[in-house]
């Protein structure tokens, strides 16, 4: 393994864990990647994302075929279409983390985003995030269904599943894994209840102060 593929693992494997630690990640669900030199470093089918190692994850060539390593998560093709969307994204993570799972259960704030603007953070560190209508997990159809999505955005929940997140590393996109969890906490507790939320006014300065998008 070359040093940009050992120095991208490590830190694939260092977010796998800090998932975990979080307690984002229950049982063996969830799912991380990183894309270097024109390859795909994967965390493999069935490994909990605590136990990955930088030399037993699976690298798949542009075309996903698998180059080295053990087969890679069946979410291989959701992770697939997230990079097409994003060609400047270096890393995606996929979970299963409880409230963002329990916001993606509940009707969409907008048909551009599954949360409202409700605090500066989510804006801020992560922008609009639309659900993805449900396909089975790994499925082609699930891919699919991200990609038709219109419009820019990096992250997403998809529909009674969970999340998912794209960012220029692992380290970066397991904080916007965070933040949309803590959004997703916040809007959990106070469903059903009036609620207010950041003025159109606010949210274009801040995608334009931090470079996110809420543009749907």
């Amino acid at each position: 393994m070359n040093p940009a593929l050992r120095e991208a693992a490590e830190e694939l494997c260092a977010a796998g864990r800090r998932a975990v630690g979080l307690g984002l990640s229950p049982g063996a669900s969830g799912n991380v990647s990183a894309r270097v030199d024109g390859l795909t470093l994967m965390s493999p089918t069935g490994v909990p994302l605590g136990g990955l190692e930088p030399g037993g994850l699976s690298v798949v060539d542009r075309d996903g075929v698998l180059v080295s390593g053990p087969p890679p998560s069946k979410e291989l093709p959701l992770h697939r279409s997230m990079y097409e969307r994003l060609p400047e994204a270096a890393a995606v993570v996929h979970l299963h983390s409880p409230h963002a799972t329990a916001a993606s259960c509940l009707p969409p704030w907008s048909a551009g985003s599954a949360l409202p603007p409700i605090t500066p953070y989510l804006v801020m560190r992560v922008g609009r995030a639309p659900l993805v209508p449900y396909s089975a997990p790994g499925s082609a159809g699930l891919a699919d269904n991200l990609t038709a999505l219109p419009g820019r955005f990096r992250a997403a929940l998809l529909a009674n599943h969970g999340s998912l997140m794209a960012a220029g590393s692992p380290a970066a996109a397991l904080e916007g894994a965070v933040e949309l969890e803590e959004a997703s906490r916040i809007v959990v507790s106070l469903h059903g209840r009036e609620y207010a939320v950041l003025a159109p006014e606010d949210v274009k300065e801040l995608t334009e102060r931090y470079g996110t998008t809420w543009d749907v």
